[in-house]
């Protein structure tokens, strides 16, 4: 698996990975705990993880020409997991959310939360420039030795950014445990068990109390009364203040386990840090008469690469708005529809990196056959796009046979109804085994189309245009949970996000020979 690739490709892997692990351990529970933490509305909580999400991925393209402006790769990457680790810092210190502090406290979360996006900007697409470098060095020391040796250099590109995508997923696996197991350790302590829908409704009673209809103030009485041994029907201001600081204070300890991770990351980075490409640094321009026609050439090239990239980056905007539904629409529907007795349901965020894990030998095995082979980058993207309409396909059948109402008008109904109506966790392995496999044919492989059209001076910044478009999809992956508890039927927002899928698998294949011809002029 691993032969013939670059020697520094598995350590940039594992630094990548610790960094992964300590970003989804935050990941897998920001929008419940913005929920849980100041009582925020689903779709408000989900529009301050959109736009974090998006600064996420937009920081790369300034952390990108800072690279670049600098011929500092290493440099840059190092600050930025120093800066991530100071984000947190901020984000593990326990605080008690009071009216008169509310907005200060959310100022401060959404503080720690830009410092995070700015050291991982400084950080992801510069390291994924380096890998791109290795290869770019090991072909160049290819050609040399022949075609034969060229090609076979070429061939292990793709391979290799899926291999880096693998490790990044080895810290997504075990990362949405964390946080739900101390969470629930420290809920033990104070006599609490976990359960995902009372803290909405402690701050609707602390917030308003009248407004709450009997429905909702019979589901507190019994939910209250099943996860808090302490419990004084007497002072139920007292117990949803004690439910809600314990619970939080849990989640905010897991981001201790993410300082560590970024720490890790940084010493193995530091430590082989010499096994990694160093760029030259820009020399001053020759004089070289370059003909007219030598010029337009060039030029003619480097446009054709930019707009061969940005058509693949258009429909990479759509794929991440629908691929990144489970930190959104996904993860309140696991909430609210799935059943969450024995597992919580920031937990099944696992089941993404997991299914990356098991199905990447397999689709990199199929790629590696002569049938397989025939498939080109552009190719397999399109693929990718029609395997994430199956999710929601599936997922607008099953919403269907089974009558779902919005998320909204099914948290309405008396506790019993709810649990009786909730599903099993099948519904979400199916939906997450097809976004998976889309995953595995867009996202590795779009690192490694980057990589192959990019001019060579502006790797970093191609990188940064990358996670830009994926930044821009991220921006409006709220209008999920929106859908999800306003639309009158559940099955509507599946159905959104399948047409979203098809129309944009349509575009790509129309787009297919014209990119397939770029691509071919680069190798």
């Amino acid at each position: 698996m691993f032969k013939g690739h670059p020697k520094g490709l598995i350590w940039a892997a594992l630094s990548n990975m610790g960094e992964r692990f300590g970003y989804y351990i935050m990941n897998a529970v920001l929008v419940l705990f913005l929920c849980s933490k100041f009582g925020l509305p689903d779709d408000v909580a989900g529009l301050i993880f959109s736009v974090f999400y998006f600064m996420i991925y937009i920081m790369a393209l300034p952390g990108g020409i800072v690279a670049d402006k600098l011929q500092n790769y290493k440099g840059t990457i190092a600050a930025g997991l120093i800066v991530m680790a100071v984000g947190y810092t901020m984000l593990s210190i326990p605080t008690t959310v009071s009216p008169e502090n509310k907005t200060a406290m959310l100022v401060l979360i959404c503080a720690a939360l830009l410092i995070i996006t700015i050291g991982n900007g400084l950080f992801k697409g510069n390291l994924q420039a380096i890998v791109g470098q290795m290869y770019d060095n090991m072909e160049a020391e290819a050609a040399k030795k022949g075609p034969e040796a060229l090609a076979e250099a070429q061939s292990k590109r793709d391979p290799g950014f899926q291999i880096f995508y693998v490790f990044i997923n080895l810290g997504g696996v075990f990362a949405p445990f964390v946080a739900p197991n101390i969470r629930k350790a420290w809920l033990a302590k104070f006599g609490m068990t976990y359960n995902s829908d009372l803290p909405a409704l402690c701050h609707q009673y602390l917030n308003d109390a009248t407004g709450m209809t009997d429905v909702q103030m019979a589901n507190l009485q019994t939910w209250m009364q099943n996860a808090n041994s302490g419990f004084n029907p007497a002072d139920m201001a007292t117990a949803c203040q004690d439910y809600l600081q314990v619970f939080n204070t849990g989640v905010h300890y897991s981001f201790i386990a993410s300082i560590a991770a970024m720490l890790l990351s940084f010493a193995i980075f530091m430590i082989t840090k010499k096994m990694y490409p160093t760029p030259a640094k820009k020399e001053k321009k020759e004089v070289v008469n370059y003909t007219p026609e030598e010029r337009v050439a060039m030029a003619k090239d480097i446009r054709q690469r930019m707009a061969g990239l940005y058509a693949v980056l258009g429909i990479v905007i759509f794929f991440w708005f629908s691929f990144h539904q489970n930190t959104q629409s996904l993860t309140i529907f696991t909430r609210n529809f799935v059943n969450s007795d024995q597992v919580a349901p920031e937990v099944w965020q696992f089941l993404n990196p997991f299914l990356v894990i098991v199905l990447t030998p397999i689709i990199m095995w199929l790629f590696s056959t002569p049938w397989g082979r025939k498939f080109s980058t552009p190719r397999k993207i399109a693929l990718g796009m029609g395997f994430a309409a199956c999710a929601y396909i599936f997922l607008t059948i099953f919403s269907m046979l089974v009558g779902y109402p919005s998320g909204t008008a099914f948290m309405a109904q008396d506790a019993a109804t709810i649990a009786s109506q909730k599903c099993g966790a099948w519904v979400l392995i199916v939906t997450y085994f097809f976004l998976t496999v889309a995953e595995l044919f867009i996202s590795p492989l779009g690192l490694s189309f980057v990589s192959k059209i990019a001019p060579k001076h502006l790797q970093g910044i191609c990188q940064g245009l990358w996670l830009g478009a994926t930044a821009l999809g991220n921006l409006i992956i709220f209008l999920g949970v929106r859908m999800l508890n306003s639309f009158s039927h559940l099955w509507y927002t599946w159905a959104t996000f399948a047409i979203i899928c098809l129309i944009a698998m349509s575009v790509m294949f129309g787009m297919l020979k014209w990119l397939e011809k770029i691509t071919a002029q680069q190798q």
